[in-house]
């Protein structure tokens, strides 16, 4: 398991120490810089993510072609300190999910052209998903038909990777049994762990494709297999990890060398669960909404300190300002949230889901939220006042770890999430 964390991190000495390595899927600028701080202040590597949804090669949600995240990127990591060396960049479902309405053949086409956009901009840990139906595909496909698309992928990458000439050529993680993007829209109870059983034969069925293809050499550097632990969130509820119910599973790691489990949708687990995972071979945690969420939080709390300390017209109003922009653009979340109309008020905010993540770069949200930061750097935000709308900052500012700034205070409360993972995986 060690091995596989150290392929990962490219030989970064401190990785020797980890027992697993968490993934911060986000493309938030204030994220990254709070989770490039933890890993500088740890002395470990940082893995980051870009979906195929937020990043692509025309743009994605975020606007960002591949090489444009790396940019945007590298440029965090110089800012706040992160040896570029120790910035681990991957690319999450990559595949033809973005273009399941063409026909199959066109979707994978598209695909391709993205893969060879990740890996040419310099991504090195690929995510191969190719389980989603395309225009004339039956609803469901067969574990053969997705293992073959994902080495044609594969191939792809490996190509793009010998044409750039990098030194580090990519790994992948295979395997398409995941929670749903960003959580459940209904209501769960409980999550069905992967069978051993299926665990084993993506494997078998992935090596054979990989086989037909000649591409045994990539083989070797598939370094993680996506299963589903039973780990999984809706809008309003967290299913926490139950080792008892993984243990079959976990004896699967036994027979596959050089591999480890990646989890999905491990946002809002427990401290004692994200160790209990890393324990059980789950050894790539990925989280995204789970540190937007922190953020929102982080910025609310704020806009609330801000109602107390400056008249009405000099106010950002920052939630308003969110909630028009969701009103006014709701294709990101209208048809994930039902119920009434005071359901839906709550859930567009407080959902586990955290689609405000999808509003933070609309140029009128993002302008106001330069206000908020602006108009309370302008002031000072008293201890007690601080206590009020969010505790453990203000007990971060009386340690002396934060400076009070309100840049500070919404990085420390995003790296209250990260510093679980963190030490979720050193242990």
């Amino acid at each position: 398991m060690d091995n596989v964390v150290a392929r990962l991190s490219n030989g970064h000495g401190a990785a020797k120490s980890l027992k697993g390595i968490y993934s911060i899927c986000s493309a938030h600028p204030w994220v990254l810089a709070a989770a490039m701080q933890q890993a500088v202040d740890d002395g470990t590597p940082l893995l980051v993510e870009s979906t195929s949804n937020q990043v692509d090669q025309y743009g994605g949600y975020t606007g960002m072609k591949p090489a444009d995240f790396i940019r945007f990127a590298h440029g965090i990591a110089e800012q706040v300190g992160l040896p570029r060396e120790h910035l681990i960049l991957g690319g999450d479902h990559l595949g033809p999910n973005a273009w399941r309405s063409l026909p199959a053949e066109e979707a994978m086409q598209r695909a391709e052209a993205l893969i060879d956009a990740y890996v040419r901009a310099g991504f090195t840990k690929i995510h191969l998903d190719t389980s989603m139906a395309c225009g004339g595909d039956p609803e469901r496909l067969s574990d053969s038909v997705v293992a073959q698309r994902a080495a044609q992928l594969c191939a792809v990458a490996e190509a793009a990777a010998d044409h750039a000439g990098f030194d580090n050529q990519p790994v992948y993680v295979i395997g398409t049994e995941v929670p749903v993007p960003g959580g459940a829209s209904e209501t769960l109870d409980t999550v069905e762990v992967t069978r051993k059983e299926a665990a084993m034969e993506t494997v078998a069925v992935h090596r054979d494709a990989w086989r037909a293809r000649n591409i045994d050499a990539a083989w070797d550097r598939v370094i993680a297999l996506v299963v589903q632990p039973g780990v999984e969130f809706d809008h309003t509820k967290v299913i926490d990890y139950q080792p008892a119910l993984a243990a079959g599973l976990s004896q699967v790691l036994t027979q596959l060398p050089g591999m480890v489990f990646e989890a999905h949708s491990t946002d809002y687990q427990t401290p004692e669960s994200l160790r209990a995972l890393v324990r059980d071979g789950f050894a790539i945690l990925k989280v995204g909404p789970g540190v937007t969420f922190a953020l929102r939080e982080a910025l609310y709390a704020l806009s609330d300190i801000e109602a107390e300390l400056l008249p009405a017209a000099q106010r950002a109003d920052l939630p308003v300002a969110v909630e028009a922009a969701m009103l006014r653009k709701p294709d990101n979340w209208d048809r994930y949230y039902h119920g009434d109309e005071t359901q839906r008020r709550l859930l567009r905010t407080y959902s586990y889901s955290d689609r405000v993540r999808y509003y933070w770069a609309d140029p009128q949200v993002d302008a106001v939220a330069q206000q908020l930061l602006h108009n309370l750097t302008g002031t000072t935000i008293p201890e007690n006042l601080l206590s009020r709308y969010l505790p453990a900052q203000y007990w971060a500012l009386r340690r002396g770890a934060i400076d009070g700034s309100p840049m500070s205070i919404v990085q420390s409360k995003v790296r209250e999430v990260v510093g679980q993972y963190a030490s979720a995986c050193r242990e």
